[in-house]
């Protein structure tokens, strides 16, 4: 029996439902085009603004015993810079989607204007960043201003928009549905969670801007909860994204309703990641019978 690893989400066609996540590498086309070779179904930009931005000074990542915490701060080469670099993949119709984030409605649409007119298939609104004020969490917990950021992109684009969700709040399912409401195609959920650490001997916070986004293991419970309560609410697309280093894992986020996977922190033990979580992923179709990944999405909820 053949088993296909292909998936389609709100338009965009995957080779596999393995995404390199934003934030990780992605501000150059060969950055992203790395992940693609390495056997990611496609890759999502680190978040790009309207100018360029630097970001934070070091130490901007910090290890804990369950993940890491980072706060890199939005650094970027800005709009206009990014979509040069675009240019170069003119006609090749990647799957790349690029991450956008903004100051509100306004500053997204510029972004937006600026970059339509390469050749990618889809934005992710950065709605959730934990650690930068004023483009992050201020904006994603506020439902009219997600619903007006989303209709300030959707009026600039035919191209699919994934919003992409912070677990920060308990509106996540009220902040879906305004961006759903106002026009997103899909959603993702979910971003890094607000942490911090602490150098016990020197009592001094150990990120320079004290603050930052926990990701990796700790965070998988509650990305499966969110994209659990996603499935529920809403009919469009979910891609899942918080803690994926090995194909279970995967695979739980698709059974819980995500019919695609962001792979991020699993990246730092190297881009053989993305093959070894789909051979895993084909092997559990195997056995269990299933010819598409479609099979598998949302199987969680029959219980």
């Amino acid at each position: 029996m053949e088993r296909s690893l292909r998936v389609s989400i709100a338009g965009v066609k995957l080779e596999n439902p393995l995404l390199l996540a934003s934030g990780i590498v992605g501000v150059t086309v060969d950055s992203l085009t790395r992940a693609l070779e390495a056997g990611a179904g496609g890759a999502v930009s680190k978040s790009i603004g309207l100018e360029p931005r630097e970001g934070y000074r070091n130490p901007t990542l910090v290890a804990t015993d369950s993940g890491l915490v980072n706060a890199v701060g939005l650094a970027n080469p800005g709009a206009r810079v990014f979509a040069e670099e675009l240019s170069a993949i003119r006609g090749r119709l990647l799957p790349i989607i690029v991450s956008i984030f903004g100051g509100g409605p306004t500053e997204f649409g510029r972004v937006v204007e600026i970059l339509d007119g390469n050749d990618f298939p889809a934005y992710e609104l950065n709605l959730s960043c934990p650690h930068v004020e004023g483009v992050g969490t201020e904006i994603g917990h506020d439902p009219e201003v997600v619903a007006s950021v989303v209709k300030a992109v959707r009026s600039r684009t035919r191209k699919p928009i994934f919003a992409k969700l912070s677990a920060n709040t308990h509106r996540t399912v009220e902040v879906a549905r305004a961006a759903v409401d106002s026009g997103a195609d899909g959603l993702t959920a979910i971003n890094t969670m607000r942490a911090m650490a602490i150098e016990v001997e020197t009592g001094r916070p150990t990120l320079s801007n004290k603050f930052g986004g926990l990701s990796g293991g700790a965070i998988r419970p509650i990305a499966v909860a969110r994209v659990y309560e996603l499935y529920q609410a809403f009919k469009v697309p979910i891609i899942g994204c918080g803690g994926v280093s090995t194909w279970e894992h995967a695979v739980e986020l698709m059974l819980a309703g995500a019919g695609a996977v962001e792979v991020g922190t699993a990246l730092y033990q190297g881009y053989g990641v993305f093959q070894e979580v789909n051979r895993g992923i084909q092997s559990y179709m195997a056995r269990k019978k299933f010819k598409k990944v479609q099979e598998v999405v949302g199987l969680g909820h029959k219980f």
